[in-house]
C-alpha cells in the first residue's frame, strides 16, 4: 500500500467524521429581526430555559435549534446585530461536560445582555433643569470675574509660538562655521534673556493688578488700625509705594466701619468715592486720598516720604488718628 493511498484513506475518514459531526449538531434557528421588547422577552425565555436544564439529562439539541446565530434588534435609532454564537458554543460545551457553574455563567451573561437592552430602552434624562441650575450658580457674583483667555492672553501665546518656531528653525538649519555659530548662539541667548525679562515684567504687572484689592473679604473685616500699622511698617522699610496703598485702604476701612456704605470687596477705588455723597464732609478728603493712591499705584508716579506724609495728613482729616 503506497503512501498516496494511505493519505486518500485518511482524507476520507476525516471527511466522514466531519459529516457525522455536522449531522449531529443542530442547525441554528433562522435569524429574524426583533423589536427591543421582543429581544428582551427572548433573553428572559432563554434564561428560564437555561435554568431548567438538568445535568442528569444534558440534552440541549432542542434549545440549540431555537437559538439563531445572530439576533437583529430593531430600535428607533438603528438596527443592532447581536451575535448568539457564544451561547450556542457554551451550551454545546456544557452538554459535553455538564457543570452547574457553566450554567450560572451562561445565565449571568444573558442577564447582562438583558440589562443593557433595558438601559437602552430607558428614556434619555432631561438635563434642562440641571443646566438651568448650573447657569444660576455661574450667574452668582463670585463667578463674575471668571472668564476664558482674553485677547491679550491669546496674543501672548501666539507670540510665544512664533518665537519658539523661529528659534527652532534657526537651530535646525545652522550650518555656519565656528565663529558664525558663536554669533548665532549669542543672538539666541540675547533673545531668550529679553523674552525672560518681558515675561518677568508681565507676571509682576499681573501680580500687582491682582493685589489691588487686599483680599477677598470686605475691607472693614480688618480694623483700620491694622492697616495703619502695616502702612507704617512699609514706610519704615522705605517701601513708599506700598505704604501709600496701605494708607488708602486704612481710610476706606475706617469709613466703611462708620457705616458709610455696605461692605463689598469687589469695588474699585472710584466706586468707593462715588458711594460717598458729595455733601459729606469726608468726600473732599477721600477724593484727595484716592488721587494720591491712583497716581502712585496706577500712574506709576514715584512715591517718596512727602507723598506718604500727605496720605497720613488725609487720614488725620478723616479721623484716623495715629496717636
Amino acid at each position: 500500500m503506497g503512501w498516496r493511498r494511505i493519505f486518500r484513506i485518511l482524507i476520507s475518514l476525516l471527511g466522514l467524521l466531519l459529516g457525522v459531526a455536522s449531522a449531529t449538531a443542530p442547525a441554528p434557528a433562522p435569524s429574524r429581526t426583533l423589536t427591543l421588547h421582543g429581544y428582551i422577552a427572548e433573553l428572559d425565555r432563554l434564561r428560564l430555559a437555561v435554568r431548567a436544564l438538568d445535568d442528569q439529562d444534558p440534552n440541549v439539541s432542542g434549545l440549540l435549534r431555537q437559538i439563531p446565530s445572530t439576533w437583529w434588534v430593531q430600535t428607533e435609532r438603528k438596527v443592532f446585530e447581536v451575535s448568539a454564537g457564544w451561547l450556542r458554543n457554551d451550551l454545546t460545551h456544557w452538554q459535553d461536560a455538564p457543570q452547574e457553574d457553566a450554567l450560572e455563567l451562561i445565565s449571568k451573561r444573558l442577564g447582562d445582555l438583558r440589562a443593557s437592552a433595558a438601559a437602552f430602552e430607558a428614556p434619555v434624562a432631561d438635563a434642562s433643569e440641571r443646566r438651568a441650575r448650573l447657569n444660576d450658580i455661574l450667574a452668582a457674583k463670585e463667578f463674575h470675574s471668571v472668564h476664558g483667555p482674553t485677547w491679550m492672553d491669546r496674543w501672548k501665546e501666539r507670540l510665544m509660538e512664533v518665537l519658539v518656531h523661529l528659534l527652532g528653525r534657526t537651530l535646525a538649519s545652522s550650518v555656519i562655521p565656528a565663529i558664525g555659530d558663536i554669533m548665532v548662539y549669542g543672538l539666541i541667548a540675547v533673545a531668550v534673556l529679553l523674552l525672560a525679562y518681558w515675561m518677568y515684567r508681565s507676571i509682576r504687572t499681573s501680580g500687582e493688578v491682582e493685589t489691588i484689592m487686599p483680599h477677598p473679604l470686605p475691607v472693614s473685616s480688618k480694623e483700620w488700625t491694622l492697616w495703619m500699622a502695616e502702612a507704617r511698617a512699609a514706610a519704615d522699610r522705605g517701601n513708599w509705594r506700598d505704604a501709600i496703598r496701605l494708607a488708602y485702604w486704612c481710610g476706606v476701612s475706617f469709613l466703611e466701619g462708620q457705616g458709610m456704605w455696605r461692605p463689598d470687596y469687589a469695588r474699585t477705588p472710584r466706586e468707593y468715592l462715588r458711594l460717598l455723597p458729595s455733601s459729606s464732609q469726608h468726600h473732599p478728603t477721600l477724593a484727595a486720598l484716592t488721587r494720591s493712591f491712583e497716581v502712585v499705584w496706577y500712574g506709576r508716579q514715584e512715591a517718596d516720604a512727602d507723598s506718604y506724609s500727605q496720605a497720613l495728613a488725609h487720614l488725620e482729616k478723616l479721623g484716623c488718628h495715629s496717636s
